[in-house]
């Protein structure tokens, strides 16, 4: 797209980006995994090509992540090890290019006690910005009982939370020989959601924030048929409480940046709410760029919330990248 090489100071900050580092390449390789959730290629991914797409598409940092998956295609002792290889190579992205990447640290979220010690290198070691974490791990979801202590550690440090989509365990039941993104993506994000509502999890966990992708699954179109229904989801919550729940999370616009999602969520959450999100390398170059050119053109926004929504939002959520602003200024 169109537009000139963007600074530190300037440029879009995109929360949903991810990164593939040689030593997922490897570990994919030796378990023989040759696609992802139902048929996805795997994409190609270098630092100097993101760097490059970044600047063509007026985009000045990109928050990495790794995408379904995860590490939970190997199990045990080797999703630890890979959690920490592939923590410490995003980490080295980030020291490289501190002003264009950032990081959202994985964990082996099967394994509680190894996500909390990860949880401590991740912060106090690498400096990550935040946590991605998948929406299940092998049918357990997030908001699970089994997963409190995580979630109780987060809240304490006062972490950003990056949901991630990935395949349900049922998958092969479902699919319709589709891949996971075209539908159970967005649903998968919805349960997540919903069970981090109704489980009580948000409400004890206040200080975590919590970002969901793709303008939220389908909670926009599904909101007041859940909080409906949520006397006979949740003890002690009615609809106007589930309903303030359900508004504390911020989403990003991955595959959402056009005149259908955008209104949807804008009627869901405040634009104060909304981040924006590329997908790449997963979504290509020229679709992250028709994002890009959507956001800066429609009249869904005003100039003002175009702003919001490009960085002021992530800016107040990443408070290094705020630094790393003003200090190019």
């Amino acid at each position: 797209m169109e537009g000139d090489k963007p600074s530190a100071s300037d440029g879009w900050i995109d929360v949903h980006a991810h990164y593939l580092p040689p030593v997922y390449y490897e570990a994919l390789r030796d378990a023989r995994v040759t696609k992802l959730d139902g048929g996805i290629p795997i994409p190609r991914w270098n630092a100097e090509d993101s760097l490059g797409m970044m600047d063509r598409c007026h985009t000045a940092t990109q928050i990495l992540s790794l995408s379904s998956p995860s590490v939970q295609f190997v199990r045990g002792n080797a999703a630890v090890r890979l959690a920490r290889a592939v923590n410490e190579a995003g980490a080295a992205y980030v020291k490289a290019h501190p002003a264009r990447f950032g990081l959202f640290a994985t964990l082996p979220l099967e394994d509680v006690g190894a996500s909390l010690a990860e949880i401590g290198f991740a912060f106090d070691h690498l400096g990550a910005d935040g946590i991605v974490l998948m929406t299940n791990a092998h049918g357990i979801y997030l908001g699970s009982e089994a997963l409190a202590p995580i979630f109780d550690e987060l809240n304490r440090r006062g972490a950003v939370v990056f949901l991630h989509p990935t395949s349900p365990a049922c998958f092969e039941a479902l699919s319709l020989g589709r891949p996971a993104p075209m539908i159970e993506f967005p649903f998968d994000t919805t349960r997540a959601a919903v069970n981090l509502v109704f489980s009580g999890t948000t409400r004890r966990c206040p200080e975590i924030k919590f970002i969901l992708p793709h303008a939220g699954g389908t909670l926009p179109f599904l909101i007041q048929r859940i909080i409906r229904s949520s006397r006979n989801a949740a003890a002690g919550m009615n609809a106007t409480e589930a309903l303030v729940e359900m508004q504390r999370f911020y989403c990003d616009t991955a595959g959402a940046a056009n005149a259908h999602a955008i209104p949807a969520l804008r009627r869901l959450i405040p634009v104060t709410q909304i981040l924006f999100g590329g997908d790449f390398p997963f979504t290509p170059e020229p679709t992250v760029g028709d994002y890009v050119a959507f956001l800066r053109s429609t009249d869904l926004l005003t100039d003002g919330e175009r702003v919001t929504v490009a960085r002021d939002n992530a800016l107040k959520l990443f408070p290094r990248l705020a630094r790393d602003r003003d200090s190019h200024r």
